[in-house]
């Protein structure tokens, strides 16, 4: 394999500005496949709260890493890397180009740039974290964690306990950041790396958002959520969509307040997503509306691709 002929296209940006289309026509013009990086839609039980490709789009081209799992899997960011870096292997035997998009910035600066390995983490640290956080809410880890690595706190979920613990473990198990652990260099990829962002005016952005709610509620998240309410304490159960349904179905607010809060939260994921995105080097930033200069720059930074078509 010549890695000068082979490009990996990542397409990054919020949850609802319009990625899967952007892909899906990207991905057709060059008759190539999809990876999703979206950690959310690894997970074949959970469906319409993680706005996944439909069944027609996802028969219309390859996609990777969508349904691949099921909730009671563990899976983490390292193995995602491999999994991944393997999978390129095999795709660039058919394509000089492969697409890799999702809302999940870790995941994306993994294959951009490597992750260091972490130590092993005594699991007593895990326990404690588990008793505080049952005793002192969610609260108390979003404060600890801002003391210990600000600058992971101010792109986490904050509203992810799972996630909080897993940095605060690391950064007492290690007595390093968490943040610290993602790579400053880029790993050496046998491959180049194109980056797009996608990004639109804040107002039309939240509204999208908010229309997808809407449509996500009318199509049944609060039955979906409800059959899975017994798994809550699932780690890939605890995110913005499901969360807010779980604290109705547990009394603890009425219909209108989830529904207030699922989009609420969504907007706020939104916006820590833009904030990770964009300290990404080298992102180029586009309209998703704007296909044609998207399709200009992506030919321009493979230049060989446009001679060939």
């Amino acid at each position: 394999m010549d890695p000068k002929n082979k490009h990996l296209l990542v397409i990054a940006g919020p949850t609802a500005v319009g990625k899967t289309e952007t892909c899906l026509n990207l991905a057709k013009f060059f008759q190539t496949e999809i990876i999703s990086s979206d950690s959310r839609q690894f997970y074949k039980e959970m469906v319409l709260g993680t706005a996944k490709p439909n069944q027609e789009e996802l028969s219309t081209v390859p996609h990777h890493f969508i349904n691949s799992l099921s909730i009671h899997e563990e899976f983490d960011v390292k193995r995602f890397e491999q999994d991944t870096i393997s999978l390129l292997q095999d795709l660039f035997k058919k394509h000089d180009l492969v697409l890799m998009t999702g809302g999940s910035g870790l995941y994306i600066d993994a294959i951009c740039y490597g992750f260091d390995d972490i130590p092993d983490i005594n699991p007593s640290i895990r326990q404690q974290l588990i008793l505080d956080f049952g005793e002192n809410g969610i609260g108390y880890l979003q404060e600890e964690l801002q003391k210990s690595d600000p600058i992971y706190y101010d792109i986490v979920d904050k509203n992810n306990p799972q996630r909080l613990m897993r940095a605060l473990e690391v950064c007492i198990g290690t007595g390093k950041p968490f943040s610290s652990f993602r790579k400053k260099k880029q790993s050496k990829r046998d491959f180049r790396i194109i980056k797009i962002g996608l990004e639109r005016d804040r107002d039309d952005l939240y509204q999208r958002i908010d229309q997808r709610m809407d449509l996500m509620i009318e199509s049944g998240l609060f039955e979906e959520a409800e059959k899975l309410f017994p798994l809550r304490h699932l780690n890939a159960l605890q995110t913005v969509g499901y969360s807010e349904i779980f604290g109705y179905l547990e009394g603890k607010y009425d219909k209108d307040e989830a529904v207030r809060l699922l989009k609420r939260n969504s907007r706020r994921y939104a916006k820590r997503q833009l904030t990770w995105f964009r300290r990404i080097p080298d992102m180029k930033w586009f309209h998703p509306d704007r296909f044609d200069v998207i399709l200009k720059f992506v030919k321009k930074e493979a230049s060989w691709i446009e001679s060939n078509k």
